[in-house]
């Protein structure tokens, strides 16, 4: 999968993360010692385990569902999302600051007061000053790695390279040391939901250069970094000068959190089935399509969660390639793929639901329709129409991946029906994203996915096809399609200042979008946790990839 803005690649290497942001978030279930969904004690460790380590501990650099979550723990913004399950959990709400923002000049301009005692783990106050120059990292060649958001939305010269090489931005004003002022490059009437990604958090003035944040963070939130050994593990333990009055939504029960990385994902889920001795207060990542079977019996049950990751997997057809260019081809396409296959492919209907729509259920104003439903004679008659009766060769792009393998196989199974002859390319997971993102090197179709950055068609729909963005490397418009109309109503809803006016505007731009069928949605993916008999508070985040939301995990039953 692959997130908005950030165009970054996700793999099973992320913890708890399948994806991007984005979720299931059904109610929590409730075991024999409380359950998941009781109300945690205070104490204990919470251990996780995980496949590979994070990517960065430096918030400007790192940009991914799982470790998103995981900076909730030790870093705070003036924004965050809500803690709860279901949509509780994508609300936007006040952190570090009194409310959400204040907008002027037609929310170009933003304004944020800091609550009073916010303090870093060193002691150092939590000023204006800190919050201006945490945000200007993002500019930085080297720091700013990350999320675009910052240097997307906030005005600034464009030889401007953060506060390291430039110095201070002066479009952020702080006239006190509680009070901040943003000025954007343009309106925009989302801000405060843009806050909640991580490359807008503050920092001590002049500190974190060369990466030092990689390997020492400087928390804000209720837990400080005591030990990592990247690759290995990484402890956290309470932070002194977090203020719990000052921070309604972390309930930070444990006093500690412990990962494991490097842990094989059939280990991980050999011994979050067993659930012995410490594991009993694990949580880890969605368990594998061959252990789904295994988790049917009552006591498994109760400490099961599951729901929708929050992503689309999809297959984009290249417009500019020999007959994609043609409406009714990529019409017939879509008609002739039988999306039963590919859910089974993916491991069956308890980890994927056939997609229909482009944004998947889970975004706010998403339209639920269905355009081009399974039927291989009107697909064979679209194709009689281009004069392609007799049928055509086409090249895939996939990965060896078994799931995504399984996918391209149903894929090719689908359209031999209709004399499509699938070639399928498998290219190495490490340079997937990266060669399906140079136009020059991508192949007639891909099968990718793609995530949004929070719950808003505004992070999906514009970055997949307005044509104006598509670019040699990195680009995320696979269907390298650039219609005026679909670019002219991209802008028209941005200047929308109702949020969920705009939302409802990219539900129907949903539907504009697919009349010229530039993708094939394939599925929505599904996430099964399976955590510890000991865990409690425990629900899929609707903001982070459908894994649990670590700001809320306890223990029922701490020990020392």
């Amino acid at each position: 999968m692959r997130r908005s803005a950030a165009f970054a690649s996700l793999t099973t290497a992320v913890l708890l993360a399948l994806t991007a942001c984005g979720g299931g978030g059904g109610a929590p279930a409730t075991g024999s010692s409380g359950g998941p969904g009781a109300t945690p004690a205070t104490g204990g460790t919470v251990r996780v385990l995980a496949n590979a380590d994070f990517s960065h501990l430096d918030p400007a650099r790192g940009w991914d569902g799982g470790v998103n979550n995981f900076y909730r723990l030790i870093y705070r913004g003036l924004t965050t999302f809500g803690a709860g399950p279901g949509a509780e959990g994508t609300k936007i709400v006040a952190d570090l600051a009194t409310d959400t923002g204040r907008p002027s000049d037609n929310a170009k301009t933003w304004t944020y007061t800091l609550k009073d005692n916010l303090f870093f783990e060193d002691g150092t106050p939590i000023t204006s000053e800190a919050v201006k120059f945490g945000f200007s990292r993002a500019f930085d060649p080297e720091a700013g790695i990350g999320s675009p958001y910052a240097r997307l939305l906030l005005e600034a010269s464009k030889d401007y390279k953060g506060p390291y090489l430039s110095g201070d931005l002066d479009t952020i004003e702080t006239p006190d040391a509680k009070t901040v002022v943003f000025h954007l490059k343009k309106p925009f009437a989302d801000f405060p939901s843009a806050l909640t990604m991580v490359n807008f958090t503050p920092f001590p003035k002049g500190t974190g250069a060369a990466a030092a944040f990689d390997s020492k963070p400087i928390a804000s939130g209720p837990y400080k970094v005591a030990s990592y050994q990247r690759g290995v593990s990484l402890k956290l333990v309470r932070n002194p000068y977090w203020k719990r009055e000052t921070d309604s939504l972390r309930a930070a029960k444990p006093d500690a959190f412990e990962w494991t990385f490097g842990l094989d994902p059939a280990t991980m889920d050999e011994r979050m089935l067993a659930g012995q001795g410490k594991d009993a207060d694990a949580i880890a990542g969605s368990i594998q399509a061959q252990t789904v079977a295994r988790v049917q019996t009552p006591q498994i049950k109760a400490r099961t969660l599951s729901g929708l990751n929050g992503c689309t997997t999809y297959m984009g057809l290249n417009t500019t390639k020999k007959h994609l260019g043609d409406v009714r081809v990529r019409q017939a396409i879509n008609h002739a793929i039988n999306k039963d296959t590919v859910v089974a492919g993916m491991g069956g209907a308890t980890l994927a639901q056939k997609g229909t729509s482009i944004q998947p259920p889970t975004v706010a104003g998403r339209v639920d329709y269905d355009p081009y439903p399974y039927d291989v004679e009107k697909a064979k008659q679209l194709l009689a129409e281009a004069g392609l009766a007799d049928g055509f060769t086409l090249t895939l792009d996939s990965r060896t991946i078994p799931k995504m393998a399984a996918v391209a196989v149903a894929i090719q199974e689908a359209l031999k029906q209709v004399k499509i002859d699938v070639k399928i390319k498998n290219i190495d997971t490490s340079t997937y994203y990266e060669v399906i993102g140079t136009p020059a090197q991508q192949s007639d179709a891909a099968v990718t996915g793609w995530c949004p950055d929070w719950a808003s068609g505004a992070t999906f729909l514009p970055p997949l096809f307005d044509g104006r963005n598509i670019t040699p490397k990195g680009n995320a418009n696979l269907a390298q399609i650039n219609d005026k109309a679909i670019n002219e109503r991209i802008d028209e809803i941005a200047a929308m200042e109702d949020v969920q006016q705009a939302n409802a505007a990219y539900g129907e731009l949903d539907k504009q979008i697919m009349e010229l069928a530039p993708v094939v949605p394939l599925a929505y993916e599904k996430v099964i946790l399976v955590v510890g008999s000991n865990i409690a508070g425990a629900y899929q985040s609707n903001a982070y990839s459908g894994g649990i939301d670590l700001v809320s995990v306890g223990l029922a039953k701490p020990t020392k």
